[in-house]
């Protein structure tokens, strides 16, 4: 399908891509890879009658370490997070689970500031963001916030984001050798998963299990209390609400919800670099 007619904004700056989103408001969106944007356009789902384009702000791309976190920019693209030495020796579920997104030319193209914006439920990336907790910063009209990340998704294609308001940076604690796992259910390889399943330190989040990334509370909650992996795993679907397709009924996703947080949790408590 071809998408609407748009007008198309190539910006060089921040401040340029704030001042274009408060002329635009919501008639605009932003493009970044264009890998989750331009396929929900051409389905007519989304019909921005601008496109505001920023793949030029070369300030947005950049990994570092900052005090107990380390920040991201949001035009950091998942080849380069995955590529990255500091985000491999203070975050490693990042690099990992940036290698398993989609295929190398979606790698290429895609950022982290645009999947976190995208809010799809099955997205890799949103998940283990949710998994190590920390802060989206945007900037708008009248400067940046920080939003918590337990806070920024709020359903399917929805966040706290404002029309005016550009992300720019993910912060996430360091979490250097601390345990952590990934895991996902994939019909191939390249695959949205029908179900994933990210843990780090006793946090475990879940993917297509909701409207939009969510985390296994019930889980965590039974963790705290000392309980065995094995019987904190058998809650983890509980509170959600996953949906059916072709690929699994709300059942199987919740049976997959269980297996799949049990082998995160053991891989997790084998210590670092735990990966599916």
């Amino acid at each position: 399908m071809i998408p609407s007619q748009f007008d198309y904004v190539r910006v060089q700056s921040v401040d340029e891509a704030v001042a274009a989103l408060t002329e635009h408001g919501e008639d605009a969106k932003v493009l970044a890879g264009g890998h989750s944007l331009l396929p929900i356009m051409k389905l007519r789902l989304a019909v921005p009658s601008v496109l505001i384009d920023i793949s030029g702000i070369r300030d947005l791309s950049y990994v570092r370490v900052e005090g107990e976190e380390v920040a991201i920019g949001a035009g950091t693209r998942h080849h380069e997070l995955e590529r990255d030495a500091v985000a491999a020796a203070e975050v490693p579920i990042l690099p990992y689970v940036a290698s398993q997104v989609g295929d190398p030319q979606v790698r290429h193209r895609g950022t982290i500031g645009g999947t976190v914006a995208h809010s799809d439920p099955a997205s890799d990336l949103p998940t283990a963001l949710l998994a190590l907790g920390g802060t989206v910063v945007v900037q708008g009209p009248g400067g940046r916030r920080e939003i918590p990340i337990t806070e920024f998704w709020l359903g399917f294609f929805e966040t706290a984001l404002q029309p005016d308001e550009l992300i720019v940076e993910v912060r996430v604690p360091r979490t250097g050798s601390a345990g952590w796992a990934y895991e996902k259910f994939t019909r191939r390889a390249n695959d949205w998963p029908i179900v994933a399943v990210a843990a780090v330190e006793g946090r475990v989040a879940l993917a297509n299990m909701a409207g939009s990334v969510v985390r296994a509370t019930a889980t965590e909650e039974a963790l705290a209390r000392g309980a065995s992996i094995e019987e904190a795993a058998a809650l983890a679907d509980q509170g959600t609400s996953p949906g059916a397709d072709m690929h699994a009924d709300q059942e199987y996703r919740r049976h997959l919800a269980r297996l799949l947080t049990r082998r995160a949790l053991q891989r997790a408590s084998g210590g670092a670099a735990a990966a599916a």
